[in-house]
């Protein structure tokens, strides 16, 4: 479903990718780890057609980028830093705002607006002001919106960033029911505990490039704060 190859990215003289090979199947869940300035982001940010490479190729589900970015786009859902939602709307208001661009149908549009908010525990907040939740209720609405329109592909960007204990358990519940939806998961986290056992499969990015691969069934959590550590040269449990 995702395909990266040799795929570099350089601003300036300076380089952030340095050639990421990755392949990720249909249905499958990867958690992306890596310290900061590995360059997490930016490969995401390619991934979802924000940026395009230096050099290297990507395929969403077979579309070649950026040469068919329009057509991936539409295969795609997105969790960024920024929950890129509308304060002064409603939580139903949002979704149906963006129903629109989704181009979703007329017909069915209330019914799958209600089922997402229901899916991401909103149902009883839906005509309940943004600026009004806080930053866990808002990190739902945005996973909601990123599955509104049924994409294949997720791709999550730190989506437990600035969350206590109780949201991002909450939060847990929401990505595990979105995965067992069978759509095909990235999701980039600094929480090395979670994302092994959320994950079928962690990848470390160091550098520039994947040092690391396993599945997440076949790692304990706290070996894997050691591997990390070793590999990137950082502190590993969070």
């Amino acid at each position: 479903m995702i395909e990266s190859i040799k795929v570099t990215k350089a601003f300036g003289l300076r380089p952030v990718l340095r050639g990421v090979d990755l392949t990720v199947a249909a249905g499958e869940f990867v958690a992306l780890f890596g310290p900061n300035g590995a360059g997490k982001t930016t490969f995401l940010r390619i991934l979802s057609t924000l940026t395009r490479p230096t050099t290297g190729m990507v395929r969403i589900a077979g579309w070649e980028l950026p040469k068919y970015a329009d057509q991936a786009r539409g295969l795609l859902g997105v969790v960024s830093h920024q929950p890129l939602l509308y304060g002064d709307l409603s939580a139903e208001e949002n979704l149906r705002f963006y129903a629109r661009m989704y181009a979703l149908d007329k017909t069915g549009r209330e019914e799958r607006i209600a089922a997402v908010l229901d899916q991401v525990g909103l149902k009883k907040r839906a005509a309940d002001l943004v600026r009004t939740f806080s930053r866990g209720m808002q990190q739902r609405l945005a996973i909601a919106r990123a599955v509104l329109h049924d994409p294949p592909v997720l791709l999550f960007d730190e989506p437990y960033t600035g969350l206590d204990q109780d949201a991002a358990a909450s939060l847990d519940g929401v990505l595990k029911s979105v995965a067992a939806r069978g759509r095909t998961v990235i999701m980039t986290t600094h929480d090395l505990m979670r994302g092994v056992q959320m994950a079928d499969r962690v990848v470390i990015l160091s550098k520039g490039v994947i040092a690391f691969e396993e599945k997440g069934s076949a790692l304990d959590p706290v070996k894997f704060a050691t591997i990390y550590a070793e590999i990137t040269g950082m502190a590993g449990l969070r």
